[in-house]
């Protein structure tokens, strides 16, 4: 069961989907991150990238962040995000769910002149092993001068990027965070 641990929308749970692609992140993984950044929320332009459930964007919302992008490429879970934030009562005008790939979306939102203050990555963890989901996102210039990029993965994959500097890594169980800004 996915619930929201806390703020505006705390205690409403959130559907899960019953694609095996559709991993939502651990509750513990999630209050490790919003623990961290828990005064860096509010009135913030968030990137849910690979969103799966929406259930870390939708804890951002709870938290007050004033507007959040879900990027997923499965139907579904634009379908499952979709459903979590009209159950819940998220007016439309605080988020966007784009069903598509993420490459493509990012390209499409820097063309728009968007600029994000945090972005939240769990990208499929195979895909760690040959493609960097950080790259489009420096090379799109889509990431504010002071904002931050973190990257879910399983502690023993390990990843670096030459795009931004890691400013720190927080594990937890299996999975790590990993922290990076310019």
């Amino acid at each position: 069961m996915i619930r929201i641990s806390s703020g505006f929308y705390k205690g409403r749970v959130l559907r899960g989907g019953k694609n095996p692609l559709i991993r939502p992140t651990m509750s513990k993984l999630k209050l490790t991150f919003f623990d961290i950044l828990q005064n860096d929320i509010k009135e913030k332009i968030f990137l849910d990238g690979f969103a799966g459930s929406g259930n870390i964007g939708i804890e951002a919302l709870s938290r007050g962040a004033e507007y959040v992008i879900f990027i997923d490429d499965l139907p579904e879970a634009a379908r499952i995000i979709k459903h979590n934030t009209e159950k819940i009562g998220i007016a439309p005008d605080f988020y966007r769910v784009i069903c598509g790939d993420f490459n493509r979306s990012i390209i499409a939102l820097a063309k728009d002149g968007f600029q994000f203050d945090l972005i939240y990555l769990d990208p499929p963890y195979a895909m760690l092993e040959y493609a960097n989901p950080l790259k489009v996102i420096f090379k799109r210039n889509v990431l504010k001068a002071d904002g931050l990029v973190v990257l879910e993965r399983p502690t023993h994959v390990r990843f670096e990027t030459q795009y931004f500097t890691l400013r720190r890594t927080q594990r937890s169980g299996n999975e790590s965070l990993d922290f990076f800004g310019y």
